[in-house]
């Protein structure tokens, strides 16, 4: 359980820095490019196994990790338009709802195990991920370009479902080396757009914004491959206690460190996720 604890931890601060980002101004693109282009420079730097090109490019998984670069980025995008078009609590609903694919995924592919407390567990997951996300004073409308917290959901799925499907069990590192490298390139070609455009400049200040993400967010996604991969523990279970125990502590930060409001509602929310954990672990 110690790769799972590390992977809820370094998630939980990606949503610090995100915080911190905001209240230093700090343009969150700038400091994603900057994250993504170290932890693929830093990936083959220090990568035990082969990294010449030739290799790379010759490996069964290339393609797959090149296409998740792609969405990596992607997704990235249509999660700010959500918050900005429906709201940061329909974005943080649909994007933390979608654990529900890969947990589908487990169960139908990989035969996984499924009975009466398991799938209670499941469905009380999904309703401590809502009641965690509502914020107050929200009246958000979720048929507002309903698409995009469609794309959201779906695209935050596919992610952790390829990325546990495809992931090569001697190569974890380098695989993900490729798809922030690839993210990274396309995230470049975006911000120099906006610069020729004139739409915003790069600011130095967000290049150690990118440099402290870069250590979380490799961190959240290595470490949760590393749970996956331990023997006895099923996909569907990981990927429940994972994004319930996000939302939960991510919750608490924000009480803690933000002195975010926490309502009822969330309250009840942690305290039935943490049911769902119990049920789906034992």
């Amino acid at each position: 359980m110690i790769y799972l604890s590390l992977s809820i931890l370094s998630s939980t601060s990606i949503f610090i820095l995100f915080k911190l980002f905001k209240k230093h101004n700090i343009n969150t693109l700038h400091a994603i490019v900057v994250n993504y282009i170290t932890a693929g420079t830093c990936g083959i730097v220090f990568s035990e196994q082969s990294t010449s090109f030739p290799a790379i490019v010759n490996s069964s998984w290339v393609y797959v990790a090149i296409a998740l670069g792609f969405l990596f980025i992607s997704i990235f995008n249509v999660m700010a338009l959500t918050a900005q078009k429906n709201g940061l609590s329909v974005a943080s609903v649909a994007s933390k709802m979608s654990v529900i694919i890969p947990i589908l995924f487990g169960i139908l592919i990989y035969k996984e195990s499924i009975g009466i407390q398991k799938t209670i567990g499941i469905i009380l997951a999904l309703v401590a991920v809502f009641l965690t996300s509502i914020k107050r004073k929200d009246d958000t409308v979720l048929t507002q370009s309903v698409y995009l917290p469609l794309l959201l959901f779906f695209g935050s799925g596919i992610i952790d479902t390829s990325v546990n499907h495809f992931a090569p069990e001697n190569n974890i590192p380098l695989f993900l080396t490729v798809i922030f490298a690839v993210a990274g390139f396309i995230g470049i070609i975006i911000s120099i757009y906006n610069v020729v455009k004139n739409e915003s400049k790069f600011k130095f200040k967000a290049v150690p914004f990118g440099f402290a993400l870069v250590t979380v967010n490799y961190g959240s996604m290595y470490f949760l491959l590393k749970a996956l991969r331990i023997e006895g523990f099923e996909s569907s279970n990981i990927f429940t206690i994972n994004n319930v125990a996000i939302v939960g502590v991510s919750a608490l930060v924000g009480l803690i460190l933000f002195k975010e409001h926490i309502s009822k509602q969330n309250w009840l929310g942690i305290l039935i996720a943490i049911a769902s954990i119990i049920l789906v672990t034992i």
